[in-house]
């Protein structure tokens, strides 16, 4: 990013901030060796995972479970040309621990598509970056006309 571009770089805790504010996402993940993306509701945990609730059955489960994914979520307004984006990286794992799904069941996200086996997949941040561009400027800080 060049320095007066219009984007600007988040750090780790500014990513985790803006990312507590919505409640979907996107989870990457390989689907028969080709990129495939998901919408996901989804929260932070207080360590800053990502945690999603999803029916133990699902093909997302079979896919993700005990590999890196990434997982982004953002905010924009168009109007205004603005926005964020965060990324995360790092594995996913199913939580099989019972104490840890039943604080989970009490803390984490509710499914919007509830199902009768469900499971939680946290996803540990390994790498966290994020961007946010301020609207109304190019490259270079060229202003745009409104």
């Amino acid at each position: 990013m060049h320095p007066d571009d219009g984007f600007r770089e988040l750090d780790r805790q500014e990513c985790l901030r803006l990312m507590a504010k919505v409640p979907v996402g996107r989870i990457v993940h390989t689907r028969h060796a080709l990129p495939a993306v998901l919408p996901v509701n989804f929260c932070l945990d207080d360590d800053g995972a990502v945690l999603l609730r999803t029916a133990a059955a699902s093909e997302l489960v079979r896919a993700v479970d005990g590999v890196v994914v990434a997982f982004e979520t953002d905010e924009v307004d168009a109007a205004a040309q603005s926005g964020w984006s965060v990324v995360v990286t790092g594995r996913a794992c199913v939580v099989t621990d019972p104490a840890e799904h039943a604080r989970l069941c009490r803390v984490g996200p509710r499914s919007w598509a509830p199902s009768p086996a469900e499971v939680f997949v946290r996803i540990e941040p390994e790498l966290i970056t994020g961007r946010e561009l301020v609207g109304g400027r190019t490259l270079y800080g060229t202003q745009l006309p409104f």
